[in-house]
């Protein structure tokens, strides 16, 4: 594992690393979704995630002062290195279960977003404000689909508490604050509180139970990954690995 980078690049690559991981993942369904429709939403979103990793691995860079820019830090760490959160690395399964980790991370990510645009780091702020809107329409999206396929059909709705119950046991990791968000002022026990609001509120619109607790999944934030990164990453980063220095 690399030094530990200091704590405001820390808390850009964390932001980074889980918008590139969560747009990695989305991006495998390209192709394979169940319409057309759910096709081109999930590559927006996809497109969405992978942009705002592209700022927040460039801001993390430049404090860092080492040389690296966002595509460095994409494709040339180690999965030890990776700072994102254990819930975007989590496997697709079938799409309720994308759906499931798409609602619990978006709305994490409006209201974090929503509370970096206010930090006295102008850096921060400006990369939060512009991607406010985008995170916006990922959390109603998701949170239209968790009603649908909760409120619908047997075979939805099973699926949908099998998703939900899946990621569930990941959410807490959101809420973990340490040294490094301190650096930034974040508050994620308000956040916390919020969250748990705007979830509990689409559930009861979807029919459904709020997941029984799980004993949390920690350890993504300081390098402790499932076995689901290191697949992905292989895939992310074959080119760059193969064939080093290759630029298009």
């Amino acid at each position: 594992m690399a030094d530990a980078p200091p704590p405001l690049a820390a808390c850009a690559l964390r932001l980074g690393d889980d918008a590139l991981i969560l747009g990695q993942r989305l991006s495998e369904w390209c192709g394979h979704a169940p319409a057309i429709e759910i096709d081109l939403s999930l590559a927006n979103v996809a497109l969405d995630q992978i942009g705002q990793a592209a700022h927040f691995l460039g801001l993390a860079g430049e404090i860092e002062g080492k040389g690296r820019d966002a595509d460095k830090l994409a494709f040339h760490r180690d999965v030890m290195d990776f700072a994102n959160c254990l819930l975007v690395e989590q496997p697709n399964g079938d799409f309720a279960q994308t759906v499931a980790r798409q609602f619990l991370f978006s709305h994490y990510q409006e209201l974090l977003y929503a509370a970096l645009a206010e930090s006295k780091d102008a850096r921060f702020a400006a990369i939060a404000a512009k991607a406010l809107k985008e995170v916006k329409y990922h959390a109603t999206l998701a949170s239209d689909w968790v009603v649908r396929l909760g409120d619908g059909a047997e075979e939805s709705r099973a699926r949908m508490i099998a998703g939900l119950d899946w990621m569930w046991r990941f959410a807490d990791e959101l809420f973990a604050a340490d040294e490094i968000d301190a650096a930034l002022g974040l508050d994620k026990a308000a956040l916390r509180s919020a969250w748990d609001a705007r979830i509990d509120a689409v559930l009861a619109d979807a029919t459904l139970e709020r997941p029984a607790a799980h004993r949390p999944v920690l350890g993504g934030r300081t390098g402790r990954h499932s076995e689901h990164l290191g697949h992905l990453l292989s895939e992310m980063q074959f080119l760059q690995r193969a064939y080093p220095g290759a630029a298009w």
